[in-house]
């Protein structure tokens, strides 16, 4: 440990993000992969001689709303570059993308490091490019596959800078930029399926230096869970390397999953040996203000406004809306609710209780619930008037809302569940209860208090949930007094 509290690291992250758009970013071949084999592909793609490119319109409109999103600058003069480079499922032999002129300059996402603190973590840029194919290594004993179905994919790359400095930090970053994708509804942001994948360039140095360290680049980490532990693993190989003077050298590395550790592949290369230059097939473009202030006004309310509104107008607290506002259709849900009721910290809690656990069991959102925001606020009304107790609503009436088209009262009426209140009634339960419990009544007597939940627990029992527990409490203390 003496050895690592010497230095600090410096940690930059590169996410791709893949467009859902319906056709790919420089032909109008459909954009939807998962097919049979190089179904997905045409003579543009393959860069078959005479062809010509053009510009996807929706990918450079996803590109604006995800610079909106973060805060950037939107470069208004546009052009696109060849990256030349040389892969097997890289059909030209050079991947189209941008270089001097990022779409989206700058900007900034904010992550939420603890209650009282957040941080902004710096972009470089965001630029559009053009996705490889994809090699296939398993399924023949001699020959790897290519499959170009993903080739000419749109992509944007969201590029901070080096201003993290633990994996904890970036973990919390790319959640929230996955947050956001899907927020804006550019991309569906799952990283198992290689829609969103990331880069993580990692340095060290001394504490109190500026120079940045020798980087690695840690190359297709396709989970936040396996980013920290790339990054964590990185760390402490540079560290041990630093410490036995050794020299850390520039590489891409890969992320093992089964042993947690990275291994090089290849020596770093830098930016002149892309070799940039102009496409000289595709026209440059130019966005105008109008176009900007288009797409910025038809952006949903994002994430972050809706954090202020919901701790400082429904006085929630920072865990419970950071559950809400964790997609979407949550929070949209959260919303619509209080269209319905004033009871604010109750809808959070069915949302983020019972709500989100039937949801996340059958792998849904709450788009498709069949529990309009309304019937749910009609449910929280008879938990807060005593009519129904939380359990019994939530563990015997939601089941039935959630499947069929009816009212919560008439489902606890129907069940025979609704709350009495009559005290007569209670008091007779009450005295069955403690005369089959001697021995326990004379237990709290002398001192044993924490036994009435016991009693209310056997009353509640007796009464088949329907003795109103607040007036069975009340009644049980004046009696054993």
């Amino acid at each position: 440990m003496g050895e690592i509290s010497k230095y600090e690291a410096v940690i930059g992250l590169e996410i791709h993000a893949q467009l859902q758009t319906n056709s790919k970013l420089f032909s109008g071949d459909s954009n939807h992969f998962e097919m049979e084999p190089n179904s997905n592909i045409s003579p543009i793609v393959l860069a078959h001689p005479g062809t010509l490119p053009k510009t996807n319109k929706k990918a450079v409109e996803y590109a604006i709303k995800m610079g909106l999103a973060c805060n950037c600058s939107i470069e208004k003069n546009n052009y696109f570059a060849r990256k030349n480079y040389f892969y097997a499922d890289l059909p030209k032999g050079y991947q189209i993308s941008q270089h001097t002129t990022p779409i989206c300059k700058g900007g900034y996402v904010t992550i939420q490091m603890n209650e009282n603190e957040e941080k902004k973590i710096q972009l470089n840029r965001i630029h559009l490019e053009e996705d490889a194919g994809k090699s296939i290594h398993d399924q023949h004993p001699n020959y790897s596959l290519i499959d170009f179905n993903r080739a000419g994919t749109p992509l944007i790359e969201i590029v901070t800078e080096p201003c993290m400095n633990n994996s904890n930090e970036a973990y919390k970053y790319v959640n929230e930029i996955r947050k956001l994708v899907q927020w804006i509804d550019i991309c569906n942001g799952n990283m198992e399926e290689g829609n969103l994948r990331c880069d993580a360039n990692v340095s060290i140095r001394k504490k109190g230096e500026i120079t940045l360290g020798t980087k690695v680049e840690v190359k297709n980490l396709n989970s936040v869970r396996n980013i920290k532990k790339a990054i964590d693993f990185e760390i402490e190989r540079m560290i041990a390397l630093a410490e036995k003077g050794e020299k850390i050298t520039q590489q891409t590395r890969s992320f093992d999953a089964d042993t947690d550790t990275t291994f090089a592949l290849r020596e770093k290369e830098d930016t002149n040996d892309y070799r940039y230059f102009a496409d000289p097939d595709l026209a440059p473009f130019y966005i105008s203000d109008n176009d900007i202030n288009k797409l910025k006004n038809n952006l949903p309310v994002l994430p972050n406004l809706l954090k202020q509104k919901f701790i400082r107008e429904f006085n929630l607290s920072l865990y419970d809306t950071d559950q809400l506002i964790s997609d979407k259709s949550t929070a949209t849900y959260f919303l619509n609710t209080t269209k319905f009721s004033t009871n604010h910290k109750a809808i959070a809690n069915w949302i983020n209780g019972p709500l989100k656990q039937h949801v996340n069991t059958k792998e849904d959102s709450f788009e498709n619930l069949k529990l309009s925001p309304k019937k749910l606020a009609l449910l929280i009304e008879i938990v807060e008037n005593g009519t129904i107790n939380f359990s019994t609503a939530s563990t015997k009436i939601l089941p039935v809302l959630l499947a069929e088209d009816k009212q919560p009262m008439q489902i606890a009426e129907e069940l025979n569940l609704v709350q009495i209140n009559n005290t007569t009634e209670i008091e007779q339960w009450i005295s069955i209860v403690l005369s089959n419990m001697p021995d326990k009544v004379e237990e709290y007597k002398k001192g044993k208090k924490g036994l009435l939940g016991l009693f209310v627990g056997e009353v509640k029992k007796l009464s088949k949930g329907k003795a109103d527990p607040k007036i069975a409490t009340q009644l049980l203390t004046e009696k054993l007094q």
